[in-house]
């Protein structure tokens, strides 16, 4: 018998585009949420992040960004198409929208028009920065975010070439998009146990602020300020994947244990006695070196050679893998996180699995839809 899906029975109106917000929803639709994307007659921009194996509009990403969920395509400058919003939003739960605020008024469904239209409703807005900061309507991408929030400067800080540089990641709508899915989900509960809907903001440029200086505000965190921002250890320029005979590793002798039991297992057991690392504190300020000590004996076997060996040892390592290669990760492989599924319109494709696992509660999610394919029931 099918597992009951987490969500079931939530309703959830989905009015964003790009990354943040169907990232977001992405989540929601995973977990059992009734997800209807609303979207222009061409479809979200991102439907055409890459190429299509046949219709237009269902590039590679959209497959998994937007798998379990339903397809309102409409245009909300004309009536009908207002009229259409209008119709799945009174049986909705959830709205959630990543449109400027001056534009979702000017459309008649900002945060008073629609919860007049239904009372109790859960209002979520996407945004860029805050409403009550200075960047209130400025427009924002991942790019933009990475500028704002000093992540561009870490790179600089890792290698030495000053030019600031881009994670090459949307880590910044991704990360919104969690951002917005918890949020959502506290909201949800709240009006479960109250009755009561509300106004919801998630601004991206505050959410990803908040991941990244968890470790990078560092010494700013204090008044006045000890160390300047940075963590350290995360933009040391040695602290990289290590060379072996045939490829890279990664090795993370954390703990004062895991240090000790390595200087043996890379033949190096003096460095033990070496007064530079005789020591936890000596051990902190001469990580580079230790890092360079590592480097420099890590050559003489393979990576599957030094994965055994620190697995032995219970030193955390694993080999550099080819983002080419990652679905033939053998772990990945065995928990069926590339789940081979057969698309209505595009073909065979991997979709990917929620990460997460409950005792109850299942996760069967539907193909993501083309364009408008449910305008015939929703409209």
């Amino acid at each position: 018998m099918a597992q009951p899906r987490l969500l079931e029975g939530i309703r959830i109106v989905d009015l964003t585009s790009v990354v943040f917000g169907p990232y977001a929803t992405e989540i929601l639709a995973d977990l059992g949420a009734d997800v209807i994307k609303v979207e222009g007659l061409t479809g979200d921009q991102f439907r055409h992040a890459g190429r299509p194996a046949k219709t237009f509009g269902m590039g590679p990403c959209t497959l998994n960004l937007n798998k379990g969920k339903r397809s309102l395509a409409v245009d909300l400058k004309t009536e009908d198409g207002k009229a259409a919003l209008t119709k799945v939003l009174l049986d909705a739960d959830v709205f959630i929208h990543n449109v400027r605020e001056q534009a979702i008024e000017r459309l008649g469904f900002g945060y008073e028009a629609v919860t007049a239209l239904k009372p109790g409703i859960v209002y979520v807005h996407c945004v860029g920065f805050g409403s009550d900061g200075p960047y209130a309507g400025l427009q924002a991408y991942d790019d933009v975010i990475q500028a704002a929030t000093g992540t561009a400067t870490l790179l600089p800080r890792a290698d030495g070439n000053p030019a600031p540089r881009y994670l090459p990641s949307l880590i910044a709508d991704k990360v919104a998009g969690l951002h917005g899915a918890y949020a959502t989900l506290a909201a949800i509960i709240h009006k479960l146990r109250t009755g009561e809907g509300q106004f919801v903001e998630v601004p991206m440029f505050e959410a990803f602020s908040h991941f990244m200086l968890q470790e990078h505000l560092y010494g700013a965190t204090l008044v006045p300020p000890l160390e300047p921002a940075g963590y350290p250890r995360q933009v040391d320029p040695h602290r990289q994947p290590f060379p072996t005979a045939d490829g890279y590793i990664s090795i993370v002798p954390y703990t004062p244990e895991a240090v000790e039991r390595i200087m043996p297992l890379i033949g190096a057991p003096e460095l033990i006695e070496d007064e530079r690392f005789a020591t936890p504190y000596g051990r902190i300020v001469n990580i580079s070196a230790f890092y360079d000590e590592i480097a420099s004996r890590t050559p003489a076997r393979t990576s599957a050679e030094w994965c055994a060996l620190f697995a032995e040892h219970q030193i955390p390592a694993m080999p550099v893998r080819d983002l080419a290669d990652i679905t033939d990760d053998p772990h990945l492989q065995a928990v069926d996180f590339f789940q081979h599924r057969t698309h209505p319109t595009e073909g065979d494709y991997l979709q990917l699995r929620a990460p997460v696992k409950f005792s109850v509660g299942g996760f069967d999610v539907g193909p993501a839809p083309t364009i408008g394919q449910d305008n015939a029931e929703l409209a």
